[in-house]
């Protein structure tokens, strides 16, 4: 264990900076093992802070200080710790010279300044800038920034940092120097550094006020054609975001740059942003059509954080949600006024559903502004971002399109250039809507799932209708207020009987009455999802069935055919019954004859809920059972539907490679949905068809489908057509990647032995985390029926990754220990397998701040 117990910081503990960072010049000259890094930073008493005698304390790890000179006097009287620099008896104002040296290669953490495919190039949030330099690593520090890069010509070609180029020239000894001025003040962790060998794709952009943006983006020469994509993504964004929230761009220039070795998926840096590559690259034989939306997405995250999170940062770590839950809310807009809003709102509510309801449910559960944490960046979770973004939406319905608006814009407004919290965010849209937020801010402080139980009576006679909601969470005091949309139709038509409602649930219980109804209605509930709730109902197979042909919202009519299926294989799971019921055979044929108006739409009707959102719906899990019912009640429809399924393949299979249209997209799901269910029959004729489309597939949405349904119903040629896969694309890195995951996925009885074979593969990287994400992560987050073997080989095998991690790279160690933390769900002679695995973790030397927290809090 750790030699010493971690800090806990309470987010009750704020206080401002004792001194604040007016200006900052970085001299970087730059070496893969011995960089040099000269600081010189303009400093001065904060005329807030409360203690005006303080001692300047910076932060500062792994660093080597060479030199600390204060207003031309060098000092020896310092006091130098593993973490901090504590300098005494320092002016009002005075500037501060500091000179450190640190090695890129050896950081295998991936935070500050590393090492990436001979690239330099830096990771500061959250607190990474402390391993460049000593510095008041803190968000609500704003500095303005000028950086000077010095490098060997040849091996570090192009010079990169935020902001605009302000001058460049060269050195003897095939040194050059390129120097960068940011005229906007920002927190260190969005401080940019990128340095390497890299081709540049460029275009330009006309704002809404006329002026020309330079667009950059950086990568690999290898990699110069697949970046056409990621560029209209952010050209998209940034016009969506002035049409939606009118806000424009404020540098003259904006880069990306694609980073191969990354901890998270991009990084907002201010006018630089850092890409893992898997959101940037991408071409129609690489890249899935899954791909490029999710790069569309991610571009435009990043590219809204200009604003939600740039101009205006957070004062402290426990508001990172203000940045990133308004941030995600944005980029889902984006993504569904892009493709199909009601598809995007199904996808996003199922990973919520399936993901952050279960961390809600752990012991790893908090608010979205949590109150305490030892490691921050535990806290880069579903709850923080997720969550987050449905507390904002919410805030959204209750206000509407126009007050959100001017809600947003009173925001930016009020608070450009400053650090500031959650409530300021609230008090903007309460102040220029003029309502009373007071209760809804407990969505903020509120852990756990909240349920809504609902309860209805019908009076024939006085021909009212009563709807009855109460509502609860873990240690509730308060009620919420939750915004419910309802929907009431007529039982014989599937008609509304009124349009559409919007009801404010702000009681612990609460009876709504509805008049004049000639009959009893049928409850449409929680419309589009209009809260991150749970709903308790008494509701009848043929209810649920109803809803599914007839609401008339289609999220709700989705999800009633999924609550259909839901009940079906749990129900097989508890009864071993090897027929699946009839309603669920009626409601898929209606799916199925039903018109298409939406194709992606039609796709997600054809799908049932995963093995792992199953699994949230017990409260002790049978991981076998689950798997046995869904592959039962598959096989069924598969062999009832087997006409219809070919039919409407055939009608989809068209060659549209390159084609992202909504329509051709649409083709390509619903067609490979098909192949899915066909692929279970195991006929030859069947085999034929999977392994005919990854033979002649022209796009990787085709070729993986394909290679998905071979791997997954062990087809004949199964070996052959993985050797095939990564002989063809043995190096692309990102589509190995996902062969890599397919397999780690797999349901085979052998899935375990081909994990163990995989992770000494010569193309597995432990350093790389796209890498470790697609084997160790797909394996232990993406196969429960393996991962939980009740011989708990599959705790073993993770827990020993993240202990090899630990030592590597302890944030993605700690993004590996999540299922782990989920003991209370599973029987108990497994609970007891998963809880010596985290012990054993929690008991290791040197255990990491990061891991220890989230292995010792879940057995808590």
């Amino acid at each position: 264990m750790t030699a010493q117990t971690p800090q806990t910081i309470y987010r009750k503990n704020y206080m401002v900076p004792a001194f604040l960072i007016h200006d900052v010049k970085l001299h970087f000259s730059l070496d893969p093992e011995n960089t040099k890094v000269l600081s010189t930073l303009t400093l001065q008493r904060n005329s807030e802070s409360k203690n005006q005698a303080a001692d300047l304390v910076l932060h500062g790890e792994k660093l080597i200080l060479n030199r600390v000179v204060l207003n031309e006097t060098e000092l020896t009287d310092y006091v130098l710790t593993s973490e901090t620099l504590t300098i005494s008896n320092v002016p009002e104002t005075f500037t501060l010279i500091i000179e450190n040296t640190i090695n890129p290669k050896e950081n295998t953490a991936l935070e500050g300044l590393y090492l990436s495919n001979g690239m330099l190039c830096t990771q500061c949030e959250a607190e990474g800038f402390r391993k460049i330099t000593y510095f008041l690593d803190r968000p609500d520090v704003m500095t303005k920034f000028t950086v000077t890069i010095v490098a060997d010509k040849t091996e570090f070609p192009v010079l990169l940092s935020n902001g605009n180029k302000v001058a460049s020239g060269e050195f003897e000894n095939n040194q050059h120097w390129v120097t960068w001025n940011d005229p906007f003040a920002k927190p260190c962790y969005l401080f940019a550094l990128v340095a390497g060998q890299l081709e540049c794709v460029a275009d330009t952009f006309i704002t809404q006020s006329g002026r020309e943006i330079e667009l950059e983006i950086f990568i690999e020469a290898h990699d110069k054609d697949k970046c056409a994509h990621a560029m209209q993504s952010l050209k998209h964004a940034m016009r969506w975001d002035e049409d939606v929230y009118g806000r424009e761009y404020d540098l003259d220039l904006y880069m990306i740059v694609a980073v191969s070795h990354f901890n998270m998926g991009a990084m907002e840096n201010k006018g630089l942003n850092v890409f893992n590559t898997k959101f940037v690259l991408a071409r129609p034989d690489t890249a899935t059509d899954f791909d490029y939306e999710g790069i569309e997405g991610v571009i435009a995250h990043e590219y809204f954080h200009n604003w939600t999170g740039n101009r205006i940062t957070c004062r402290d770590w426990f508001q990172l949600s203000l940045k990133e839950g308004f941030t995600v809310f944005r980029d889902q807009e984006f993504t569904a006024d892009r493709v199909s809003k009601s598809v995007k709102r199904i996808e996003d509510v199922t990973q919520l559903r399936t993901r952050q309801f279960a961390e809600d449910a752990s012991p790893l559960a908090h608010p979205i502004r949590p109150d305490a944490y030892i490691e921050i960046n535990n806290f880069y979770t579903l709850t923080v971002y997720e969550k987050g973004a449905e507390v904002v939406r919410m805030l959204h319905t209750l206000l509407g399109v126009d007050g959100f608006r001017r809600g947003s814009d009173l925001y930016f407004e009020r608070h450009d250039g400053q650090a500031v919290t959650c409530d300021d965010f609230v008090n903007a849209m309460q102040d220029t809507n003029d309502v009373d937020l007071s209760q809804f801010r407990r969505w903020y402080s509120q852990a756990g799932t909240p349920v809504v139980n609902v309860s209805t009576n019908y009076d024939a006679a006085t021909k009212t209708f009563a709807l009855t909601l109460k509502q609860s969470y873990p240690n509730q005091t308060e009620p919420l207020l939750i915004p419910i949309k309802i929907g009431l139709l007529n039982a014989e038509t599937g008609a509304d009987f009124l349009p559409e409602m919007l009801l404010q649930f702000n009681e612990m219980e609460q009876i709504f009455t509805f008049d004049e109804l000639e009959s009893a209605p049928i409850v449409s509930m929680l419309r589009g999802f209009s809260a991150p709730v749970n709903i308790e109902m008494p509701r009848s197979l043929d209810e649920l069935a109803f809803l599914s042909q007839h609401d008339s919202d289609s999220f709700n009519r989705w999800d009633a055919s999924q609550s259909v299926a839901e009940r079906i294989i749990l129900d097989l799971v508890e009864t071993s019954n090897a027929e699946a019921n009839p309603i669920l055979l009626a409601t898929f044929e209606t799916v199925l004859n039903s018109p298409i108006d939406d194709l992606a739409y039609f796709s997600l009707s054809l799908s049932l809920p995963s093995e792992n959102y199953l699994a949230e719906r017990m409260t002790i899990v049978d991981f076998e059972g689950i798997h046995l019912a869904r592959e039962c009640v598959l096989k069924t429809l598969a062999e009832t539907f087997q006409s219809q399924f070919s039919a409407i393949y055939l009608a989809n299979h068209k060659d549209e490679s390159g084609d992202f249209s909504s329509e051709a997209i649409g083709r390509r799901r619903v067609k490979n949905a098909c192949l899915a269910f066909l692929s279970r029959l195991k006929s030859a004729e069947n085999h034929t068809l999977a392994q005919s489309q990854f033979e002649n597939a022209k796009n990787m949405t085709d070729q993986m489908a394909a290679l998905v349904a071979i791997v997954h119903n062990n087809h004949p040629t199964k070996e052959a057509c993985l050797a095939q896969f990564y002989a063809q694309w043995e190096n692309e890195p990102l589509v190995i990647d996902k062969w890599f995951a397919l397999q780690a996925s797999s349901p085979a009885v052998d899935a375990f032995e081909t994990l163990q074979s995989l992770s000494s593969h010569a193309a597995f990287d432990m350093k790389n985390p796209n890498r470790v994400r697609s084997l160790i992560g797909a394996f232990s987050q993406t196969n429960p029926l393996h991962f939980h073997a009740a011989n708990g080989q599959g705790y073993a095998f993770l827990a020993d990754a993240i202990l090899e991690l630990n030592v590597i790279n302890p944030q993605v160690a700690s993004r590996m220990v999540t299922p782990l933390t989920v003991w209370r769900k599973v029987e108990p002679s497994r609970q007891t397998l998963m809880k010596a695995q985290l012990q054993r973790i929690i008991d290791t030397k040197d255990i990491s701040n990061d891991v220890f927290e989230l292995a010792s809090k879940s057995l808590g």
